[in-house]
Parts: structure tokens; sequence; C-alpha cells
């Protein structure tokens, strides 16, 4: 046996490395492309949308104080020319910055589309095509959502935030668009891996502008760790499964009397590699509401319920929500009843329940400033109950049960249980539904006409031989 026992068996890095790089887009299935165009569809919606938050415009003062101007890459909306490291961040905090992109949860939660404006920051600034940006997208989908599924359990049930897994996957995506050799795809995720460790606190109790912000950076880890390994930067090969890498580091976690563990065998198993494989990213979902994943469903059984009752806000004596106990604890925690900035409100089941029986309805208007600190939903959030049912528990993450019981005045009790939101892969947005979304996000931003020449652009991106329209289209008329 060697003394080093990293070198007596094959690294999960290299076998990553080694798909990603012979993985063509001649490879991929009708299916997969048409979803990568639906995904870039709707995320670039919600940059658009993003590109309006706080903290986005703070970023861009940030970013255009620190220089540029000049670069090969572009900010959405603001036309800033940069460095792609640095539009891949702000792109990519845009997409982030709403909570209302992408989302699939199995043993951890993701959310794939953080990591692709590195992809496509590389493409712009290297010259390269739609197709490269698609085969990159597949790409980072493919990862990062193997590696939210293989935690026992996830790494959020003992502290850690999934940006800790996607700086894995980032390196990955962007290596392929710079044409990486196996040996600097490898550097590459360890380079990023290494440094992009994060606790859970950005998504525990009072939250702030660093929750939408350490996935993107994740992404941008991939970008600049991408271009250092092709200058010949190295990384450490044994950073998933070697000696103190990731398994490692997380098998001293005690959960529930027993070390944390991972399926290092899943991650890699049947990688896709042909027309005929399924693609991961099939298997993601989409959001219809600005809000957390897990309050999806609560949120539609709510909805239902007072729209089939014909229910008002007055009316209402008790709501009570049963969901997993995740969500419970994520959701329902005593600082969520007093949200005090649209981050806590969006990760808040009480004011999503109660501004959506309010108003009827729970869009981004809803997660104003005034809107949130309106005194007069206090009394609402506070006739909501939220109760972790172990029934449910068994149930996750094949499913997202959830049950909202309301009680009336009139001591009337009405039920309605919801197992799989609207936007989930099995019961996916269509195009015209994101067509939608879209242009309530992007039509006063870069105007409806605008938003309709990005829609036809996007969904044929695959014919583009470089993406500098893309970016005319993203650009607001007045920058």
């Amino acid at each position: 046996m060697p003394d080093n026992p990293t070198e007596s068996k094959r690294l999960l890095s290299y076998i990553i490395a080694e798909w990603a790089c012979a993985l063509k887009y001649e490879h991929l299935s009708p299916e997969a492309i048409q979803a990568a165009k639906l995904f870039w569809f709707d995320s670039i919606g919600c940059a658009l949308g993003g590109s309006q938050q706080d903290d986005a415009k703070i970023l861009l003062r940030h970013y255009r104080a620190m220089g540029g101007g000049d670069g090969k890459a572009t900010a959405f909306v603001s036309g800033f020319k940069t460095n792609p490291v640095d539009a891949a961040f702000l792109n990519g905090h845009m997409i982030r910055a709403m909570d209302y992109n992408d989302i699939y949860w199995k043993a951890d939660p993701c959310h794939p589309s953080d990591l692709i404006a590195a992809p496509l920051a590389l493409c712009e600034s290297e010259g390269l095509s739609g197709k490269d940006l698609i085969l990159a997208t597949i790409i980072a989908y493919e990862i990062e959502m193997r590696l939210c599924e293989i935690g026992r359990p996830g790494v959020r049930e003992y502290g850690w935030h999934h940006a800790t897994l996607s700086a894995f996957a980032a390196p990955v995506a962007a290596g392929r668009v710079l044409n990486l050799t196996t040996d600097q795809m490898v550097s590459a995720i360890g380079i990023s891996a290494a440094r992009t460790f994060c606790p859970g606190a950005v998504t525990a109790g009072k939250l702030t502008n660093m929750k939408n912000t350490v996935d993107p950076w994740a992404g941008r880890m991939g970008a600049e760790s991408a271009l250092l390994a092709r200058d010949g930067f190295s990384g450490p090969e044994h950073i998933i499964d070697g000696k103190e890498g990731l398994f490692a580091v997380f098998h001293h976690v005690q959960y529930k009397g027993q070390p944390a563990t991972f399926d290092g065998e899943a991650l890699v198993k049947d990688l896709p590699n042909s027309t005929n494989s399924h693609y991961r990213i099939l298997d993601c979902g989409m959001k219809s509401f600005p809000i957390e994943a897990l309050s999806h469903a609560p949120l539609t059984a709510m909805m239902k319920t007072i729209k089939e009752h014909k229910i008002k806000a007055d009316d209402v004596k008790e709501i009570k929500v049963e969901v997993i106990a995740r969500a419970a604890d994520i959701l329902g925690d005593p600082h969520k009843y007093r949200p005090d900035s649209k981050e806590t409100a969006d990760h808040s089941l009480p004011y999503c329940m109660a501004v959506g029986l309010v108003d009827g309805m729970v869009t981004p208007l809803q997660f104003k400033e005034e809107r949130v600190l309106d005194k007069a939903l206090i009394p609402i959030m506070d006739k909501v109950k939220v109760v972790a049912n172990d029934e449910f528990e068994a149930l996750f993450p094949k499913f997202q049960p959830s049950r909202v019981t309301i009680t009336t005045n009139d001591g009337k009790s009405h039920s309605t249980r919801v197992d799989v939101p609207k936007g989930d892969a099995r019961d996916p947005m269509t195009e015209e539904e994101i067509a939608v979304k879209f242009t309530a996000l992007g039509g006063d931003v870069i105007g409806q006409d605008q938003c309709k020449k990005l829609q036809r652009f996007i969904m044929s991106i695959e014919t583009a031989k470089n993406l500098g329209g893309l970016f005319e289209l993203t650009t607001a008329r007045n920058g």
C-alpha cells in the first residue's frame, strides 16, 4: 500500500474531469438542450428583475469603482464592461438576487442557475458560441445536482450552506468552456473548492445581502479557478475524496450519533454521454413564486383554499401549516414572524402566507420594503402556526408535502394538501408561463418589445455564433 491513501484509488475529481472534458454538444439529448434554453430564459428574466434590487446596485457601484469599463465581458442591464470573473459574479448575483430562480432539493438544496453566469462570461470573453454555452450549462446542472443528492444526510442538516458544494461544480462548467485538459480541470476543482466552504449562518435567523451572494460567489470562483488552471496554477486533486478533502472533513461531524457520509459512487454513476442518456437538468424545477423553495407547496395549498372557498383575511382565525421539519426550522423560527428585510421576508412562511392572504398574490411587489414593514400584517402573521409533520418527513425529498388548514371565525375548517408545487419537474412551467414571469420582471427594465426579442434569441441560442446579441438585448436603453 502506498503511504498516501489518495494514491490507492482513482480520485473522483479525475472521473468528473474526464467526463466533462470528453462531453460534446453532439452528445446532448434534444430534451436537455431545450431544458437548458428554458432555464436560460427563466434565469435572464430573474436577472432583469434582480438588477433592480439594492444589493445588485451596491455591487455594480463597487465594481465600477474597482475599475473596468474596457473588459471583454458584460454585465446585464448596465452594459458595464469588465473582466469575465467580475462579470460572472455580477450577472450570477442578479440571477439570484430575488430568490426567484430555479430550485432542486434532494439531500441538499441548490439553484444551478447561480453558476451558469460564469460559463456565459467566459463564452463572451473567449468569443464562443451558443452551443458552447448550452454544453457548459448542462454540465453545471449535472454536477451541481448530483452533489446535492449524495450527502447522508445533506450538509444543510449540520449547519453548512450548499454553496460549499457549488464550489465543486462551478469550475467544471467554466473549465469546459475554456477547453481545459483533464489535469487542468482537476486543478480548477481543487482551487475553487479549497476556497469556498460556506457556513449556514447566511440562511439562518436574520438574513442579510449575503444570502443571495454566497452561491454566485462560488460561480465566480469557478470562473477564476478555471482561468488560473489554464495558466498552469495547481490545486489539490484529492479535494473531494482524498486526505482531508470534502468527505473526510465532514466525516468528523456526528449526526444523530453517526458520522456524516457521502455516496461517492452515486456522484459519478452513469454520467450522461449520449443523446439517449438522461441528463439531470430535466429533473430541476423553476419557481412560480419569488420565495424560498419549501414555501411553494404551502403557499400553493393556501391560495387554492382561499380561492375555492372565497376566504378573506378578516374571516380567518388560524392558518395551520404542516410541513417537513427543516421547512419549519428555516421558515417558521421566531425571527420570521417579524421580518424587517426582503431577505428575511421571502424566507418567512408567516409573512408569505399573510401577505398572500391579504393581497391575493405573492409577486416581487410583495417584497418591497414598505410592504414588508407594514405593521398591519403582524396580526395576520401571528395567526400562522407552522408545525412539523413526521408523516411528510418520510416522503421528502421525492415529494414536498404540505397541508394548510384554515379555520375561520365561524368555526369552519378548510384543508388542502399539495405534494408537488407548480414549477416542479413533474408539473413544469411552459415557455408561455415563463414568458409571463419574464415580462413581469423585465418589462419595466428593458421594455416589453425587447423582452420578446430576448425570448426569441434565447430560445434559438444554439444558432448564435457569438453572444454579443444577447448582451445587446439585456442592456437597458438608458444603461
